[in-house]
């Protein structure tokens, strides 16, 4: 309950009721994005000055690796589980959405940590930083090899002649994986977040100083008017699940639990605290709906956006945000101390 006598939480409620109602209530989108962009540069900014005091302990080396491990883990089991009942370009799509990581929802669950006297490394920015990227480079080799498995069953026929349009069109949607790992590793979001974190850790105390009425005293008033605009594309989005079958309801909502309760053993298993093993629970319980829609919708153009895009922003990032953030940091005091 007191997740939602927060005023960020309770602007992002308001959102989801106002979308719902059909409201012509809209935040520009060079706004929202500018909020995007500031929210990622406060917190570059944070994990850097923490850092600069902290240094590159064995603590930080585990976080990051744990980090890691999730980022390679996650869009692999989901990929294996929703081919089952999904074409694989879909499954690649949804797999790289789910393995991937929403910074908002980081953003928001550190902020939650910090109202609880919750104490968690400010290097879990980082971590969100390392976790962005594999996913894409994973959903691209797998959709990669359903072409090329397209490809073949279609010189395997008899009838080559005819198939011959198909398979160059097979063939045409098949980017270099070089280009696919360009966009994925310069992303403007993600290097925003690493670029503050380094100036942050350059610049130490006296940057630190200098910065706080930008990065700390407006950020919780951009983190709430983000939120808001969250809210409200979250309504719109959730309208695009209707139909789809109910695997995929089940996948939005459950995927999170199950990939958090991953998080929690490999946190337990390698003594992480609660605030950093709750993040790490966090972020692979999270799911891009910013970075990898943009790149996935280029690079794997079979798969259907209403999909990986309404079931990330329309189901899993307000569970998320209202339940998901709570109910981990519950589970990380019960396990880990």
């Amino acid at each position: 309950m007191n997740n939602f006598t927060d005023p960020a939480i309770l602007f992002f409620v308001f959102g989801i009721l106002a979308g719902s109602l059909k409201s012509n209530l809209e935040i520009p989108q060079p706004i929202s994005r500018f909020l995007s962009l500031y929210l990622l540069m406060a917190l570059g900014l944070k994990g850097g000055f923490a850092l600069a005091q902290t240094g590159l302990t064995p603590d930080v080396l585990i976080s990051l690796g744990a980090a890691l491990v999730m980022a390679f883990g996650v869009p692999l089991m989901g990929y294996a589980i929703l081919r089952h009942f999904l074409s694989g370009f879909d499954a690649a799509a949804i797999a790289a959405t789910y393995g991937s990581v929403s910074a908002v929802t980081f953003i928001t669950a550190s902020q939650y940590l910090d109202n609880q006297g919750i104490a968690f490394g400010a290097h879990m920015a980082a971590a969100m930083a390392l976790m962005e990227s594999p996913a894409i480079v994973f959903a691209v080799v797998m959709a990669n090899h359903v072409r090329s498995r397209m490809r073949s069953r279609m010189r395997s026929q008899d009838s080559l002649t005819e198939h011959r349009g198909a398979d160059a069109s097979v063939g045409a949607h098949n980017p270099p994986l070089g280009k696919i790992l360009h966009e994925a590793l310069t992303d403007g979001a993600q290097l925003l977040l690493l670029g503050a974190m380094l100036i942050g850790w350059m610049t130490g105390e006296s940057g630190q100083s200098v910065m706080k009425p930008f990065s700390v005293d407006l950020f919780k008033g951009m983190l709430a008017f983000f939120l808001l605009d969250m809210g409200l594309l979250a309504a719109r989005n959730m309208g695009q699940l209707k139909g789809q079958s109910p695997w995929l309801v089940g996948y939005a909502l459950l995927g999170p639990w199950v990939h958090a309760s991953l998080a929690l053993c490999l946190a337990w298993a390698l003594g992480m605290s609660v605030g950093n093993g709750a993040l790490l629970m966090v972020l692979s319980a999270s799911a891009s709906y910013i970075a990898v829609p943009a790149v996935i919708r280029h690079a794997i153009p079979e798969a259907s956006p209403s999909l990986y895009f309404g079931m990330s922003l329309g189901l899993t990032f307000p569970f998320n945000i209202l339940l998901g953030i709570p109910l981990y940091l519950f589970a990380a005091k019960q396990v880990l101390v």
